[in-house]
């Protein structure tokens, strides 16, 4: 019998999980044996799962799980070199050249196990089965916002940390955006038909933003973009790659301008095609905000794990999407499964 073993997630600020009670009863409904680790952190309660028939284990144990059990999480494992004898489901950031994605092959092949990455379950024409990008848009622009609001104040951001749910979240920034007494920012948004773009979208139009959606179309040029600098928020929403445009260059931190603060959502300033180049390093949860300019000022957000802030509705959506694919476990060596493991196999060779 196919059993899933779902793991506690031991990265902070991670909330989120990729099945839901729900989608627990169908796989089990399947015939496929489920079991849920304990956690502190689940946004997701324990006993939807006990209710749904899945079996409980202890809070990270599952390096003791059984040998043919499919260890199935989120985000990294802890960095602490054992070797891998089990299957694991889990963007494991392995494939791009990362340094720590070295090492996590290493424990791979020390212990002869799988990955089966979650960035590489692609469908026939290479799409991504499940992607986090709508929330990851949406919490993105709300965090830009609440930078832009706090240089009202002649501040930069604050700390942010996670929402019981958007509606929170949507208040909490309405009354940020009423203390300022400024007039309603301006936003553009760069990749508006993806779902991070829409994402990113929606959370501006839910707060009366004026967004000035572009694509591939708008950008199809090559650049410059000036139209940019004639918006207060600027929100990155597209991954870099070769042919990327730049659309916010170093001149841009001393120009005549609008813009002041930049939500890069696809975060990705380590690139040598990163369209951002006015920062060099990603920000974080206790800090959110770089500033890359004073006279006039200009923050750049480039938070790296932002759907975690709304862990409840992007474990909702994420695992949506993926369960069709949870529902064939039974057949590795086909579909999605077929397709990620081959991936792996061209850095681990059985």
């Amino acid at each position: 019998m196919t059993h899933l073993w779902v793991r506690a997630e031991q990265r902070p600020n991670e909330d989120r999980t990729g099945l839901t009670p729900g989608g627990a009863k169908a796989l089990l409904d399947a015939g496929i044996k489920v079991t849920v680790e304990e956690s502190s952190v689940r946004a997701i309660p324990l006993q939807g799962y006990r209710d749904a028939g899945c079996a409980i284990a202890a809070e990270n144990s599952w390096p003791t799980a059984p040998a043919d059990a499919i260890i199935f999480g989120l985000k990294e494992l802890p960095e602490d070199g054992t070797p891998l004898p089990h299957r694991h489901i889990m963007f494991g950031h392995a494939f791009k050249g990362q340094h720590s994605g070295k090492a996590l092959l290493d424990r791979f092949a020390a212990g002869g196990g799988t990955l089966y990455d979650l960035e590489y379950l692609v469908d026939e024409a290479g799409r991504r089965v499940a992607a986090f990008g709508y929330w990851a848009g949406y919490a993105g622009a709300a965090v830009t916002l609440k930078a832009w609001c706090a240089q009202q104040h002649g501040e930069i951001c604050g700390p942010v940390g996670v929402y019981p749910g958007k509606d929170a979240l949507l208040a909490e920034l309405k009354a940020e955006l009423k203390a300022t007494q400024a007039d309603i920012p301006s936003a553009i948004v760069i990749g508006a038909m993806g779902r991070v773009g829409t994402g990113a979208a929606d959370l501006c139009e839910a707060m009366g933003i004026s967004v000035t959606k572009w694509d591939m179309a708008e950008t199809a040029s090559g650049g410059p973009f000036p139209e940019i600098l004639n918006h207060d928020l600027f929100l990155n929403c597209i991954f870099a790659r070769p042919g990327t445009p730049v659309f916010v260059p170093q001149e841009a931190l001393t120009a005549d301008r609008k813009l002041s603060a930049i939500g890069d959502v696809a975060c990705d300033p380590d690139s040598d095609y990163n369209p951002v180049p006015v920062y060099s390093q990603a920000t974080s949860w206790d800090a959110p905000a770089l500033r890359v300019a004073t006279d006039p000022v200009m923050d750049v957000m480039a938070i790296d794990n932002l759907p975690s802030m709304l862990p409840v509705e992007s474990s909702q959506d994420y695992a949506a999407q993926l369960l069709p694919s949870l529902l064939t476990l039974g057949d590795l060596k086909a579909g999605v499964w077929g397709r990620a493991e081959a991936t792996f196999r061209e850095f681990v060779p059985v």
